[in-house]
């Protein structure tokens, strides 16, 4: 009698975590919040302590051959700080750990630090530990951050109310196409190794690839302004898929408009007339922007209205599940969630 095989692909990543947290119990009260969200939260007395961690693995998460090992450590830094930053948080330590395979100098090394410690001082975050061990497939960085917020400050994906007005920092998409970028320079030296990459004119959007830079800022602007979300994720893994995420934690609906969706103009030329690609589509499922995507009460609109970097794209209504994204034409289409799948 053979035992039935299931492949992770059937699930994809979310549905493995909805799989994996449906058979955990929290058993400890200082627990406050498992798996679910962008960050642990612990009961730290006056504060929550909040705790995330991230891998990246080499040939999934990043490519060498066109990755600053310097960079990729500065990054590695940034997608950790950015899970605290969603929580409303700050982070103050991290822990890494690593696995290289022989093909890594002393030298390699010391240039991932330079980044993780040059991230680190950006950020204001101490290095305070982590582990090292060999690795027969490449390098894998996984590093786990350590933050806090005041109780009262804490903001989950789950506390969207109908009504709430949707607001995305930045522009998004840039970093989608600095890798669309990157790889085709990858395929011109494969075929012609003489050639030298042309990347000039796409600096901005190969920074937003190579070297993310979490939304930090818009923690203490917020603070400032004398504002608290009530949903707020990182976009990771783009912005329709962050919205869906809003939606079922919150058990509500989306409705956002094309043509408020912030897209910078070198992003939106640069897809449309040279990848001949929807820009849109790119700021939809793309990811790595690690924008902030928040909702906020109606009556704090007025409060973030002079923001320079923070952008309204929409509402939230009270049909769950029913996510709408409505065209530059007036029509609305439903909103599909494509973003990177790891087990696809």
């Amino acid at each position: 009698m053979s035992e039935t095989r299931s492949e992770i692909s059937q699930l994809g990543e979310f549905g493995l975590i909805d799989r994996i947290s449906k058979k955990i119990n929290l058993q400890n009260p200082s627990s406050i919040k498992g798996i679910g969200d962008d960050a642990a939260v612990l009961d730290g007395g006056e504060d929550y302590t909040l705790i995330s961690t991230d891998l990246l693995a080499e040939g999934i998460h990043f490519d060498l051959s066109y990755t600053p090992i310097q960079h990729l450590g500065y990054k590695a830094v940034s997608v950790n700080v950015s899970d605290i930053a969603a929580m409303n948080g700050k982070a103050e330590q991290i822990v890494v750990s690593l696995a290289l395979s022989n093909r890594f100098s002393v030298e390699a090394v010391d240039a991932l630090y330079d980044g993780i410690r040059a991230a680190c001082e950006h950020y204001k975050v101490d290095l305070v530990g982590g582990d090292t061990t060999s690795s027969r497939s490449g390098l894998v960085i996984s590093i786990t951050v350590i933050g806090k917020v005041r109780k009262e400050r804490i903001v989950y994906r789950s506390g969207a109310k109908p009504n709430d007005i949707i607001c995305v920092t930045g522009d998004l998409g840039a970093a989608y196409l600095g890798l669309q970028i990157l790889e085709r320079e990858k395929e011109v030296f494969k075929s012609n190794p003489g050639m030298q990459p042309s990347l000039d004119k796409y600096e901005y959007l190969v920074g937003r690839q190579l070297k993310s830079i979490a939304r930090t800022d818009i923690i203490f602007d917020l603070e400032e302004a004398g504002v608290r979300p009530t949903s707020m994720i990182d976009i990771s893994d783009g912005l329709a898929s962050e919205l869906f995420h809003i939606g079922k934690n919150s058990n509500v609906g989306v409705r956002i408009y094309e043509d408020k969706i912030p897209v910078d103009e070198l992003t939106y030329n640069t897809a449309a007339l040279e990848f001949k690609i929807d820009p849109v589509t790119c700021a939809l499922n793309g990811g790595e922007d690690y924008e902030l995507l928040f909702t906020i009460p109606q009556t704090d609109l007025e409060k973030l209205k002079n923001h320079p970097d923070i952008h309204t794209i929409g509402y939230v209504h009270d049909k769950a599940n029913e996510h709408t994204l409505i065209t530059k034409q007036g029509n609305a289409v439903a909103l599909k969630a494509q973003g990177w799948n790891h087990f696809g």
